[in-house]
Parts: C-alpha cells; structure tokens; sequence
C-alpha cells in the first residue's frame, strides 16, 4: 500500500466519525442552546437544569440514530477489509 492509500483510508476514517457522531453532538448543541437561553431569560442558574435535559436528548438521539451509526460503520468496516484481502 502507498502513500495515498493510507491517506484515503485516513480521509475514510475522518468522514466516518464525523457522520456518525455528527447527529448527536448536534442534538446535544441545540438543547445545550436552548437551555442557556433559557436561563438568560429566567435568571436561573441550577446546573442541574442542564445536566439532566441534555443527558435525556442525547440517549434520546443515541436510540434513534443508532441504526443509522452502526450501518455506516459498518460499510466503512467492509470496505477496510475489502482493502485489506486486497492487498493480500
């Protein structure tokens, strides 16, 4: 395997962690958000009324997007080893 190889498999990999976790790190920005406007509203200032919401939506996230996650982990694990037998 050359050089490029291992930087496209590198470039593979980077685009893969960004789609996957991409969803959930978004749902976890919006309320994050939402939350702290919110609290600039109210002046409330309980850690508490961030901590638990944002836990909340994003196992709520995890659940609904983890079909999605595993599928395309899944494609990028078989083109790895479709790479691989290839080289062998």
């Amino acid at each position: 395997m050359n050089d490029i190889g291992v930087i496209e498999i590198g470039r593979e990999a980077f685009w893969v962690i960004l789609v996957v976790s991409g969803p959930v790190l978004i749902a976890g920005l919006v309320i994050g958000l939402l939350i702290a406007l919110f609290q600039a509203l109210t002046s409330i200032q309980e850690m508490t009324l961030v901590f638990v919401p944002k836990i909340l939506v994003i196992f709520v996230a995890l659940v609904i997007m983890l079909p999605f996650m595993i599928n395309h982990m899944l494609v990028f694990g078989e083109s790895i080893f479709d790479k691989i037998i290839a080289l062998g």
